[in-house]
């Protein structure tokens, strides 16, 4: 108990309290949750003082106009007591915003909406946002010129949001590290298909306009969530276990996807063999028009790829169901969790599948010479542009294969499996996956390893 509490308070100490409320009458006293979580890439991604636990989103969308409308219910516990809270939203008008059913106040700076909500939110607390908005969604350029955001394609539009792009059609807390169960339902003109994450929960056609309702019930970060419009063709099977498998294959590529897809169950199988359970309720992929994009992303259940795929970049992508998407990393630092992983299953497939063995993979690379593998360590990329260059999925995957030999097959897929289960649904740095290696193995000195592969500059002196 802090030392004024025992004080009798003066005149005016009441008086200021019965002006501002006080604990006294059960005012809330907060202050504002700032924008940006201090991301060492992306400083201004993400925002403070609350944990987002739904995303209920209500959309459409008509491709002729390129014009979206929108409304974001937004679930969320404080985690201080605030008199304001910001979410990311990049272009689009906001029509309105309320918190707990009142109206609030709220202003724009770039990509930061901050709203203050009627009353100050206390410490703990679940409260609700709703925002409207509407617009024709952005496309963004990130520093290594790719594309992101809202893609126009020539019939519909794709959603795509590594590492920022999500704010560009829905207001959220766009950070890897605020993970959210999501309801997405969108509408768009009879004919057309909306694909999004989870399972499709039911179709309904009104006034010459389709509404396409999804759930995902297991959490998802911001930056793998998804919608495809266009006239896909739907197909739906099944994998392991009975796992629900649903494709959405643009009409110009069905023919050319149709045997990689036809692999999506086995590769499943597969992978849970040396990962472990598969930890989502269903999966599948969306293969977009060929000139929509020009890279595969792990969007939640559902990769999303650009025209047809190969069987090593499906195998890429679906691994990132543990490796990104399950466990997702704690910021973009830790990148390599991602896409060393996923680099790393590529190898394994091929070493089972009468290709070349992880090690003859890593010693290829090793002796080729090529100077972009060792341009920084994977887990100290050089800037936000560099973030998915070759050493986070290369020289990652080099990292896991050093592991592999120091501890053996076994210790090794104990270790990857029980990675993924550790971690399942959750949020992990670099540094909770060598200090879980280390627990694993507490024979084995791995010092050198992360010296030299995981953090060390330039190419290491022995392979």
């Amino acid at each position: 108990m802090s030392r004024s509490a025992r004080l009798v308070p003066s005149a005016a100490a009441v008086l200021a309290l019965a002006l501002t409320g006080s604990a006294c009458d059960g005012g809330v006293h907060g202050t504002p949750g700032g924008s940006g979580v201090r991301d060492p890439y992306f400083p201004k991604a993400g925002n403070g003082g609350y944990d987002v636990t739904h995303y209920a989103l209500t959309l459409d969308y008509t491709p002729d106009s390129g014009h979206l409308t929108g409304k974001a219910v937004i679930t969320a516990r404080a985690t201080k007591a605030l008199s304001a809270f910001d979410l990311d939203l990049a272009g689009l008008d906001v029509d309105s915003v309320t918190v707990e059913g009142k109206d609030a106040r709220w202003n724009r700076t770039g990509q930061e909406l901050t709203v203050r909500p009627h009353d100050d939110l206390g410490k703990g607390e679940t409260f609700s946002t709703t925002v409207r908005y509407s617009g024709t969604p952005k496309t963004l350029t990130d520093a290594d010129g790719s594309e992101e955001g809202w893609l126009e394609t020539d019939d519909g539009a794709v959603a795509l949001g590594e590492p920022v792009g999500s704010m560009t059609w829905f207001p959220g807390n766009n950070h890897p590290s605020d993970k959210a169960t999501y309801d997405i339902k969108v509408t768009v003109p009879k004919g057309l298909k909306a694909v999004s994450n989870g399972e499709l929960t039911s179709q309904s056609t009104q006034g010459g306009r389709t509404t396409f309702a999804w759930h995902t019930a297991q959490p998802m970060a911001t930056y793998v969530a998804t919608v495809a419009v266009g006239p896909y063709k739907i197909t739906r099977s099944t994998g392991p276990h009975g796992l629900p498998v649903l494709t959405a294959v643009d009409p110009t590529q069905v023919e050319a996807s149709a045997k990689v897809l036809a692999k999506i169950p086995e590769i499943i199988d597969w992978e849970e063999t040396n990962f472990g359970p598969y930890p989502f309720s269903s999966t599948g992929a969306i293969i977009a028009p060929s000139d929509a994009f020009d890279y595969a992303l792990e969007t939640q259940t559902r990769p999303v790829f650009p025209g047809a795929t190969d069987t090593s970049t499906l195998v890429h992508e679906l691994a990132h169901q543990w490796y990104g998407d399950s466990v997702t990393p704690k910021s973009w630092r830790d990148m390599w969790l991602n896409e060393g992983f996923a680099t790393y299953a590529e190898w394994l497939y091929e070493e089972d599948n009468g290709g070349k063995s992880a090690q003859e993979t890593f010693t290829e690379l090793y002796e080729d010479d090529d100077e972009a593998v060792w341009a920084f360590p994977p887990a100290k990329p050089s800037s936000a542009a560099h973030v998915s260059d070759s050493p986070v999925y290369e020289r990652g995957a080099m990292v896991l294969q050093k592991i592999r030999q120091k501890v053996g097959d076994d210790t090794f897929y104990d270790i990857i499996r029980g990675w993924a289960a550790a971690h399942r649904y959750g949020n992990a740095s670099t540094a909770d996956f060598t200090a879980y290696v280390e627990k694993a193995a507490p024979d084995k000195d791995f010092a050198g390893i992360w010296k030299d592969w995981l953090y060390g500059d330039g190419k290491p002196a022995h392979p």
